[in-house]
């Protein structure tokens, strides 16, 4: 019973782990792209969401396999989720049929 709370955990751990990992590259995107200096934010981002990864997954699989696994299912989960609430409203295709109309 144990056991399955720890991997309960680090299951929860890969969740934090992704919305922050994905979370902020939204975020580095959102600010480097109306920013002067977009090669710091986008550099410096990539240094820290990564570095802040790869010591979460060591720290949470405390060298067992399996909780890596785990911790790295819900990492691309969070993934998954965080695209979905970022994605930009779909257009209407008929909207961009008019549009294309009156450009011409």
């Amino acid at each position: 019973m144990n056991e399955i709370l720890n991997l309960i955990l680090v299951l929860v751990a890969g969740f934090l782990l992704g919305a922050v990992f994905f979370g902020g590259l939204w975020w580095t995107v959102q600010k480097g792209l109306s920013s002067k200096r977009p090669a710091f934010w986008f550099l410096g981002s990539l240094l820290i969401r990564t570095s802040t990864a790869i010591a979460g997954f060591y720290l949470v699989s405390d060298g067992h396999w399996e909780r890596l696994l785990i911790c790295l299912f819900g990492f691309f989960v969070m993934r998954h989720i965080v695209v979905r609430l970022t994605r930009l409203p779909e257009e209407d295709p008929n909207q961009l049929i008019k549009e294309a109309s009156n450009a011409t």
